[in-house]
């Protein structure tokens, strides 16, 4: 059994079956996006021991002394009559497996079990429940997978140093979209991006953006996608076609924002006023005095004096290489960014629909996916049961009507009826879009609305029904203001009133005539 022709034979055994569970695995269709992201993890695992047992293969080939020596003792080169060996080991095998039948890749078959279990058996037994490993790869926010969790490097490029505008959650993920054209956050400031904090940043960005693409999608190598992106980096790097990671000259010298330096102290000063105050004391002048007998005024040790020329180049790639470690990250995440748009754009419309729900429905939607999933019943294996299962999945839906209480599209004359292709738009609801009139009704007594209401400063009220552009309800709000004070004109005008004498008077005469006296 310590044979390495046996060993070899062995290994190509066990990768033939593994290859044929890949395509069991495979082959199964999946309907929804756990099943199918299961799946992906299996046969990435599945993956995984082929290589290694090919690996192994391999060095076992390229052993070819002792591949030799086993064909020598085969075959007898020395007495090519003498079989005595090969009979010895066939015996020994024989006796091996007639002591223990059930030893034939024992081990290997219990290891494939485990990626081809029987999905029949685990719906018979009602009491068994089994954790999903893929779901606990993921956090509540992702959704198994669907939707990227950037809250946390949300904060941190808010909290960035220099950042000119501090944005909210949609406007980052425009910003991330970005990468699709230009390389990611060359909207920051070139202060901002030269610091330690952005580096961090970009790190840990990085870092959640690769974890996220192989744990959605395991079956994708991006590794070797990342390798070529650093390579190409690389090429790019030496030749001088990256620019904008050199730090400036003034800020290398100490004449920036970071301080004033003084060549004669040897010394950095934060503040104008400091520096203005010192060059009056003795010892500034002392220092002074020495630099001017001494000849050249010393360096900024900022930058080693052996790196710096007459040019001043030394700075430069000084600065260039220290910030090489930021630009290959970056670089690194725009390529992860432009491989993971679909997933930023749906993660956008995700935000965007939460934000439209009222606090009732966003918790009514967390107890939705906290109850447990129903087992799906499994898919026949051929027949007319088989077409029936697959025609009540398939949705046949062309004209993308609305769904109904039971799953299934509306009548396409209740469509009609109720208008739901007719486009209502509300300026007010910052140019939000209702289909259908009776959902167009019945915004205007709803929070959108009259949030927009009160931005503008106007109560709503039903005079403002049907009012959609902002410029109409303003220019109801001063008639109505208007006509108010016309009804209180004309209610002084139109009462009257009469004296003790019998005199007929409208309010406001018989007030002013009351006032004077003469009634």
């Amino acid at each position: 059994m310590d044979s390495i022709i046996e060993v070899q034979r062995q290994t190509h055994e066990e990768i033939e079956h593994f290859e044929r569970a890949l395509y069991t695995i495979l082959a199964k269709p999946q309907s929804t996006h756990e099943s199918k992201l299961q799946t992906e993890h299996k046969a990435s695992q599945i993956l995984d021991r082929i290589s290694a047992r090919v690996a192994t293969l391999n060095n076992a080939y390229e052993d070819e002394e002792a591949r030799k020596v086993e064909l020598d003792l085969l075959s007898s080169t020395s007495n090519p009559g003498d079989l005595s060996e090969f009979y010895k080991r066939l015996d020994k095998i024989q006796e091996h497996y007639a002591k223990y039948p059930e030893d034939v890749t024992s081990g290997f078959d219990f290891e494939l079990a485990a990626f081809l279990d029987d999905d029949q058996d685990r719906l018979d037994d009602e009491e068994y429940e089994e954790d999903d490993p893929v779901a606990l790869l993921f956090s509540g926010e992702e959704q198994y997978g669907k939707y990227l969790d950037l809250y946390t490097n949300h904060a941190a490029y808010n909290n960035l140093k220099n950042v000119t505008k501090r944005v909210g959650y949609l406007q980052y993920l425009d910003v991330l979209l970005a990468a699709q054209s230009v390389t990611v956050h060359s909207e920051l400031p070139k202060d901002c991006r030269l610091s330690r904090d952005y580096e961090l940043y970009i790190k840990a960005l990085h870092t959640y953006l690769l974890s996220f693409t192989k744990r959605s999608q395991p079956l994708v190598d991006i590794a070797s996608q990342q390798r070529e992106a650093e390579e190409v980096f690389i090429r790019q790097w030496e030749a001088g076609e990256i620019e904008g990671w050199e730090e400036n000259r003034a800020a290398q010298n100490g004449e920036g924002s970071g301080g004033i330096w003084c060549s004669a102290c040897q010394k950095m000063y934060a503040k104008q006023t400091v520096y203005d105050a010192h060059l009056t004391s003795k010892k500034h002048v002392k220092a002074a005095a020495k630099q001017a007998e001494s000849g050249a005024p010393p360096l900024n040790p900022n930058g080693p004096p052996s790196q710096v020329g007459s040019n001043g180049n030394g700075h430069a790639s000084s600065s260039r290489s220290k910030h090489r470690t930021a630009a290959l990250l970056t670089h690194l995440t725009t390529n992860l960014l432009t491989f993971l748009t679909p997933v930023l754009n749906d993660t956008k419309s995700n935000v965007e629909r939460r934000f439209s729900l009222t606090a009732r429905e966003r918790e009514q939607e967390l107890l939705e996916q906290s109850k447990p999933k129903p087992a799906q019943a499994p898919v026949a294996a051929s027949g007319e049961g088989a077409e029936e299962e697959e025609e009540e999945e398939r949705i046949y839906n062309p004209l993308k009507l609305p769904l109904g209480w039971d799953g299934k599209p509306i009548p396409y004359w209740l469509y009609k009826l109720h208008g739901l292709g007719v486009e209502y738009r509300c300026e007010i609801c910052s140019d939000h879009v209702y289909m259908g009139r009776k959902n167009f009704d019945r915004h205007f007594q709803e929070s959108r609305h009259a949030f927009g209401m009160r931005a503008l400063g106007l109560p709503n009220t039903k005079h403002f029904h049907e009012i959609t552009r902002i410029e109409d309800a303003l220019q109801l709000a001063e008639k109505l203001k208007r006509e108010g004070r016309n009804e209180i004109f004309e209610q002084e005008t139109m009462e009257e009133l009469e004296d003790e004498e019998g005199n007929v008077y409208n309010r406001k005469t018989y007030e002013d005539l009351k006032k004077q006296g003469l009634i």
